[in-house]
This record gives C-alpha cells, sequence and structure tokens, in this order.
C-alpha cells in the first residue's frame, strides 16, 4: 500500500514538472514575451492557456495594468532664484510588451531610465516659474505640461503615460532656514508696526476722551454756576419780598439760618448771656 501511493505520488509531480514544462498560463491582467534559445518568438497578449516547448521556451510576463514610476527627487532653481526640492511620480501601462522587453526589459531598469526624463521635463517645466506659482492653482496646469513632454517620449520605451504628477516640494534645508528666518523677522516687523500704532491710536483716544471729560466737566460747571446763580437770585428776591412785607419775619427767619449753622453737630459749645442779641426770638411769647 505504502510502494502504490509513493509511486503515484511520483507520476504526480512528474505529471505536474512535465506540464509546466509544455504549458503555461496568460491570465487577464498580464501579456508576455516567449522567448526560444534567448531570442524573442513572439508575443502574447490575450488570456489563457498556451504551449512551449520544454528547456528551449522561456516565458516573460509583464503587466497590462497601471503601474507606478517614482523616480528620485531633483533639486531645481526657480525664476525667483529659489532652490527647490521636488520629486514626480508618473503612472503608466505597458502597451508594447516587445518594445518595452527590447528597450528596458526589466520594471527596474525603465525605473532608472525613463525617471530621468520624467525629472528632466520637471526641471524644464518648473525652471520657468516661481514658487508662488508652484503652489498656486498653476500646479494642475503644470503638471499638465510635464505629463505632454512625457507622452511623446513614452512610445519608444513601450508606454503609454498616463498622468504626471508632483509630489514633495520642498525647500532645501539651509534654504527653509533662511526662509523661516526672513519671515520671522518680518512677522517680528509688522507685530512692531502694528503695535506702535496701536499706541499711537490708543495716544489720541486718550488725549481725545480726556478733552472729552474736559469740556463736559467745564461745561456741567459753567450749568451749575449758571443754575446756581440763578437760584441765588431767585433766593434773594424771595428774601426781599419776604424783607418787604414783613421786616420782623424777615428778622427771624435770619436768626433761625444762624441759629442752624451755629448750633450744627454734637460738639457746638458756646458761652453766651442769655440776654443776648443772639437770643432775642428766645422766649419772646412768654415775655408777652
Amino acid at each position: 500500500m505504502g510502494k502504490a501511493l509513493a509511486a503515484v505520488v511520483a507520476v504526480v509531480v512528474v505529471a505536474v514538472i512535465g506540464w509546466t514544462s509544455f504549458a503555461y498560463t496568460i491570465h487577464q491582467s498580464e501579456q508576455a514575451i516567449i522567448l526560444r534559445f534567448g531570442e524573442i518568438e513572439k508575443t502574447v497578449r490575450e488570456p489563457g492557456l498556451y504551449f512551449k516547448l520544454p528547456i528551449a521556451d522561456e516565458v516573460v510576463l509583464y503587466e497590462k495594468r497601471i503601474l507606478d514610476l517614482d523616480p528620485p527627487p531633483v533639486k531645481q532653481l526657480l525664476t525667483d532664484k529659489k532652490t527647490i526640492e521636488v520629486d514626480a511620480y508618473a503612472r503608466y501601462r505597458i502597451t508594447d510588451p516587445l518594445v518595452f522587453f527590447q528597450r528596458v526589459r526589466t520594471y527596474n531598469t525603465l525605473e532608472d531610465r525613463f525617471g530621468k526624463v520624467v525629472n528632466a521635463a520637471l526641471q524644464r517645466v518648473i525652471a520657468k516659474v516661481d514658487l508662488g506659482e508652484l503652489l498656486s492653482d498653476r500646479r494642475n496646469d503644470i503638471m499638465q505640461q510635464i505629463s505632454r513632454e512625457v507622452e511623446g517620449q513614452g512610445g519608444s520605451f513601450g508606454i503609454q503615460i498616463i498622468d504626471v504628477r508632483i509630489g514633495r516640494t520642498d525647500l532645501p534645508p539651509e534654504i527653509s532656514q533662511n526662509v523661516y528666518s526672513r519671515m520671522s523677522t518680518d512677522q517680528e516687523r509688522k507685530a512692531r508696526e502694528t503695535r506702535a500704532l496701536g499706541a499711537e491710536q490708543a495716544k489720541i483716544i486718550r488725549a481725545k476722551a480726556d478733552r472729552d471729560r474736559t469740556i463736559l466737566l467745564a461745561e456741567a460747571q459753567r450749568q451749575a454756576e449758571i443754575l446756581r446763580g440763578e437760584g441765588e437770585g431767585e433766593r434773594n428776591r424771595i428774601l426781599g419780598t419776604a424783607y418787604g412785607r414783613d421786616p420782623e419775619f424777615f428778622d427771624f427767619y435770619k436768626s433761625m439760618q444762624e441759629y442752624r449753622k451755629s448750633l450744627a453737630g454734637n460738639s457746638t459749645t458756646m458761652v453766651l448771656s442769655p440776654d443776648s442779641d443772639f437770643f432775642r426770638f428766645f422766649g419772646r411769647e412768654g415775655s408777652q
């Protein structure tokens, strides 16, 4: 029983090895170049099961799907004399596997060779703009210009460029520090100007408030003096009228006013003779 099972397994292994030696499968997302003794035999673009010569034939598979190409970042001087570090990435599809194989053969080789094409186009385009444009809404137009320059060269590599995008856009560290220092200095200058303007405005507002206060107090005092004068005049008029009508009552009223002034408070001490003129209205009713 054990020998029979071993024999079956051996037959299956040999069959599988034999099958893989005589056949290969192309999936829907793949395409292939068939080499016979190292020379190009044919291109297979359609999915399915195919047969090959063992040992003689080699199958080189390539993707049909969209792939990414991400070359290293480059430095470029802009029109505003700023040097930036920028990188771009492209998306592409292999449209002619035969040309692709003849020109670059592997994805890594394409990354190296066509990456230089992308970077060259990137540098040519952004050399004509400044940093503000590169970071503004014009960025999309710049990327389209780069795509147009690169698209024409994709066919010679057997690929179709889908689009090219600008990824990271940075200033080199030493320039970033200089820009930061300038921005910081500029902001501090603006802050000083704003504080100075605020202090000046505060002085103006305080001076106006003091002036308005002085004017209001002067006007209020003037009005108070007028009213006080009018009140005194009216009081004197009334007293004069009262004196004209009843001099004795007027004297009595004046005496009462003097009593109020002299006897106001708890600490007032007066020593007077009982028959003093100051008390001439005291006891008058009893004496009468």
